[in-house]
């Protein structure tokens, strides 16, 4: 089923504010949502959303071909996340929380996928009907859904096999050397990185991607690389 754009367009640094915030990594992969209401009941893309049954799963392997280990890796981790408090922190009676996770491989490049190259579901949103809060501010998603993080050096010990949230890059005020630290590669992400962070009450999204991803998309793609830049 077609649905209005689930997940925002993300837009350049060019106008990010110089504000407290939170850059994550910017994974080069598909987004995918998942849709709790006491329960996990619906998924898609960012375009569309499907049953979470056995029908919904097959029309969706249908409709995206490459996309099909989603659902297994899901089932197998995010669903987990069913079982703890949180999902129904954010939850009102009859209201959605939607988490959003980018589907990818180590080989994936620019939304395609290879095959035989083992995928995983990162888990980089959480948005909320819940009082009008949509998307969660990153501090209160770093600190409520990182405690699931499948990694030994997570403090919190509450770890879910194979979850992984977004790598924090950086936290603090932003500022253009930061800008041109990341296009030149000190971070040493793949595509990119994603500031967040609250002007007013207002979140806001900012991507800057590497200099040597740019480079990739214009040996792959010619005249073309600017369909999947900034």
């Amino acid at each position: 089923m077609k649905v209005p754009l689930v997940y925002p367009k993300i837009q350049d640094s060019t106008a990010c504010p110089l504000k407290k915030c939170i850059v994550f990594e910017k994974y080069d992969g598909t987004n995918l949502h998942w849709v709790w209401n006491k329960g996990w009941t619906h998924f898609g893309t960012r375009r569309d959303r499907f049953e979470l049954n056995e029908e919904g799963i097959a029309e969706f392997n249908a409709a995206h071909p490459g996309l099909e280990e989603a659902v297994p890796i899901f089932n197998k981790t995010y669903r987990e996340l069913g079982k703890y408090p949180i999902p129904h922190k954010y939850a009102a009676d009859d209201g959605e929380v939607i988490i959003f996770t980018e589907f990818l491989g180590a080989l994936s490049f620019a939304g395609t996928h290879q095959k035989n190259d083992p995928k995983r579901l990162i888990l980089i949103d959480v948005a909320t009907d819940y009082k009008g809060i949509g998307i969660v501010d990153p501090w209160s998603f770093a600190v409520d859904f990182g405690q699931f993080d499948d990694n030994p050096r997570n403090p919190a010990g509450s770890k879910i096999p194979e979850y992984h949230l977004a790598k924090i890059i950086y936290s603090g005020t932003y500022s253009g050397a930061l800008s041109e630290d990341v296009r030149k590669g000190k971070y040493k992400v793949n595509e990119g990185v994603v500031c967040k962070g609250i002007v007013g009450d207002k979140l806001y999204m900012m991507k800057i991607k590497t200099n040597a991803y740019l480079e990739r998309l214009k040996t792959e793609f010619k005249d073309n690389w600017g369909d999947y830049w900034e």
